[in-house]
């Protein structure tokens, strides 16, 4: 195999679960690259949630004032 062009394992521990976003499932381990996982998680069952809670988070980054955009003292606001 040329160098350079190897493929590299996907790093993890068994009793850590994932989400796979390409494929979508959850897998122990992890088994698809990192580009493609959400995770880990400590349960099969947060992990089978990843979508969901990468959803509330995301809500929750939309509103906070501190990621907000406009200047904290305003007038008129």
């Amino acid at each position: 195999m040329p160098l350079g062009f190897r493929r590299s394992k996907p790093t993890g521990r068994p009793g850590e679960w994932f989400y796979c976003i390409k494929h979508g499932k959850v897998e122990e381990g992890p088994e698809c690259p990192a580009k493609d996982r959400l995770g880990p998680y400590a349960t099969r069952e947060e992990a089978a949630h990843a979508l969901e809670t990468a959803e509330l988070r995301n809500r929750e980054w939309t509103n906070d004032p501190r990621w907000s955009d406009k200047p904290q003292d305003a007038p008129g606001e």
